[in-house]
């Protein structure tokens, strides 16, 4: 915490309660739940660093997603990633949903995740430490300090983009678009 510059507290209390409270929804598959229990156990102690558990992703703000990706998954994540509440923050944690790991070569591997959903952060490694997890938060407070967090505007600015990504893989979505597909005219 930045206690010696308790003033930006005082100047952007919404974005240190951002910052310092981050309620975390897990997405785990394959050997990426592995690393994720110890580190919400006292040896760890996430809540210290302020990133409790949520159940339900209507309550979080960041989402972990660990492990592989595959074609099935990735539904699951997109559905997930849009029924969070903004701001919103993306980890990917390991190898797989960077480049897809071992399973590189498989076709039902989504290789590049944040061709799907904006990705705020990595940490690389097959399966990183429960530290790595710490490093990754405390790059994640620099980067909400300096508003390079923005995932979740780039989601909306660019959602076409992900929506065309995503239908590419999928297919058509059986869900309503989140936001419109058309590019807005300029009235004058």
């Amino acid at each position: 915490m930045d206690r010696n510059k308790i003033l930006k507290w005082f100047k952007e209390p919404g974005k240190m309660g951002h910052k310092y409270s981050l309620s975390a929804i897990y997405f785990c598959t394959g050997c990426g739940i592995i690393e994720v229990p110890p580190v919400i156990t006292t040896r760890w102690d996430a809540e210290r660093f302020g990133v409790i558990p949520v159940a339900t992703p209507r309550h979080a703000n960041l989402f972990l997603i660990t492990g592989y990706v595959s074609i099935k998954t990735l539904k699951a994540i997109i559905k997930t990633y849009e029924m969070m509440p903004d701001p919103k923050f993306v980890i990917g944690f390991g190898s797989c949903p960077i480049n897809g790991g071992m399973y590189w070569d498989s076709y039902n591997t989504i290789k590049h995740l944040d061709k799907y959903i904006p990705v705020d952060g990595w940490i690389a490694g097959c399966m990183p430490r429960p530290e790595a997890i710490f490093i990754g938060v405390t790059h994640l407070w620099t980067l909400i300090d300096k508003e390079m967090a923005d995932g979740y505007k780039k989601y909306k600015e660019k959602y076409k983009y992900y929506r065309e990504n995503q239908e590419k893989v999928l297919g058509k979505l059986e869900w309503e678009p989140l936001f419109p597909l058309e590019e807005k005219e300029d009235v004058k």
